[in-house]
């Protein structure tokens, strides 16, 4: 069984830093693409970074600059480095990852980051 833990979120003020950490198990192929997605209160499910298993990257118009994504192949997990928060990055942050294989796609639970002005 596939199993994605989030952790690392947690309550900051504005201009703070947070590293996000995300670890995959249970995989019986290898990752494709490993993300992160973040919703806020009353808002849609939105991306925020993306990185493909050949280093591409991808990233939203309200992160560029302040977020950086990774990876470790060989562990199957994925970081969010998260500096110059502000409180709008405040949400509930998800990992998501799709296997190369047959494209299956799998969720974290979610782990909240808070940003205080």
């Amino acid at each position: 069984q596939v199993q994605l833990v989030e952790s690392g979120g947690g309550l900051v003020q504005a201009g703070g830093s947070l590293r996000l950490s995300c670890a995959a198990s249970g995989l019986t192929f290898s990752i494709d693409v490993m993300g992160w997605y973040r919703q806020a209160p009353g808002k849609q499910r939105e991306l925020v970074a993306l990185i493909s298993s050949d280093g591409r990257l991808n990233y939203a118009d309200s992160v560029k600059g302040r977020f950086t994504i990774s990876r470790n192949n060989v562990e199957n997990t994925v970081f969010l480095q998260m500096n110059s928060l502000k409180p709008e990055d405040t949400a509930v942050y998800y990992c998501k990852l799709r296997t190369s294989r047959y494209r299956d796609e799998y969720w974290g639970q979610g782990t909240q980051v808070t940003v205080s002005s």
